[in-house]
């Protein structure tokens, strides 16, 4: 395989492996099983000493493509496919700390991802500070004797807040920490938290991966020697394994990646200008914008905007239930990522279980709305939000 392959070419024919069939479309290997030539043949392959597969929950030919395949888009070494995104964090977290160890998080996290870091540790001995992530002199003042990861999410869920991902790395490497990046939002075709010096990188591709709405799954990408060393037993002992099936529907949906997320982009592009200029509209927060919080940061790492855009409604939660329920298009649902355009109200759905004080810490109000684009006609959509705008007082 070339590694100097384009991203879009790597998204079609990566790590593709054909049987003797010689198939076009890769093959769903459904097999919980593989059988050996000889009792020697086994023993070998349990050993090491010979390449092959063993067991499903461990790999399949199916899994295996899907992560060579996002090895060569993100530039990491290994992968491990698993069941979803939760699934991802979890095992990237957990399979390298212990009872004693500290993390220190952004806490501008997608609700299940803080519940992970502020409740599941702990019952294992595992300390946290939670802290505001935009400001880097925040993650060095965090630091203890026993901090081993920093973990973030850049653009973070709902707000778009940026992590300077370069910045935080550089303190970790000095202590000997890792970083995880939730690199969801930004997709590995905007942002490559590796090549900026973060250790391991997730990803729910249940979201834009998939991009359909059809399964879901996660992945975890690092180099071979911390996946050998931490996540491969982890992996192998507690099962988060991913469906081949699963496997399967997500190398369809990555061969389009490309080009969904560029139209999805451009038109969250259009969609965040046209809300900035509404008068129902408090504020609008958008990596693309030049009036975006960080903009200097997204320039510094990001090659593209996003798919989704935040906006806030100066009618609080009345107006933002109003703008949706008027909305025809756009359908109300709390995944992102898919090629319909999906609108949430997050304090009441994907961050409900925070406190009304943890809320307004990352901004976000009873008038926040996260609205994740789609592949319809821009224009329709636009014309969707003029008539739902008309439902919400100024």
């Amino acid at each position: 395989m070339s590694k100097n392959w384009r991203p879009a070419t790597q998204l079609v024919h990566g790590g593709t492996l054909r049987s003797q069939y010689g198939e076009t479309s890769e093959a769903i290997f459904l097999t919980q099983g593989f059988v050996y030539d000889s009792s020697e043949a086994a023993e070998a392959r349990f050993k090491g000493e010979t390449d092959g597969f063993i067991y499903a929950r461990y790999g399949s030919p199916t899994n295996d493509m899907f992560e060579k395949r996002m090895c060569m888009l993100e530039g990491a070494e290994e992968a491990r496919a698993t069941a979803s995104g939760m699934a991802a964090v979890s095992a990237a977290l957990l399979c390298q700390l212990k009872a004693g160890d500290h993390i220190v998080a952004a806490r501008a996290l997608f609700g299940s991802c803080r519940w992970v870091v502020e409740t599941l540790a702990p019952r294992y001995g595992i300390e946290f500070t939670l802290i505001d992530g935009r400001d880097l002199a925040n993650w060095e003042k965090a630091i203890r004797k026993n901090t081993k990861v920093f973990f973030l999410e850049s653009p973070t869920n709902p707000t778009l807040e940026v992590v300077d991902i370069a910045g935080v790395a550089k303190l970790a490497n000095q202590i000997g920490a890792k970083v995880v990046v939730d690199n969801v939002f930004a997709t590995p075709l905007y942002q490559k938290p590796l090549e900026l010096g973060a250790h391991i990188v997730v990803y729910s591709a249940t979201k834009h991966i998939d991009g359909q709405g059809r399964c879901l799954g996660g992945v975890v990408l690092s180099d071979k020697e911390w996946v050998d060393e931490h996540l491969h037993d982890y992996f192998r002992h507690t099962g988060p394994a991913m469906s081949p099936f699963n496997a399967w529907t997500l190398l369809k949906g990555v061969e389009t990646l490309a080009l969904r997320v560029k139209q999805q982009t451009q038109t969250a592009a259009r969609i965040a200008d046209f809300l900035a200029e509404q008068n129902q509209v408090a504020k609008v927060i958008y990596p693309g914008r030049a009036d975006h919080p960080q903009a200097d940061i997204v320039a510094k790492q990001m090659s593209g905007g996003s798919t989704l855009v935040a906006f806030e409604l100066k009618g609080g939660k009345e107006a933002a239930f109003a703008l949706q329920n008027a909305l025809d298009i756009v359908l109300i649902s709390n995944n992102l990522g898919d090629a319909k355009t999906l609108i949430t109200h997050p304090a009441t759905t994907t961050h409900k279980n925070l406190t009304d004080e943890a809320r307004a810490e990352l901004g976000i109000s009873g008038g926040t709305v996260r609205l994740s684009c789609g592949i319809e006609d821009t224009d329709d959509l636009l014309e969707d939000f003029a008539q739902a705008l008309r439902a919400v007082s100024a």
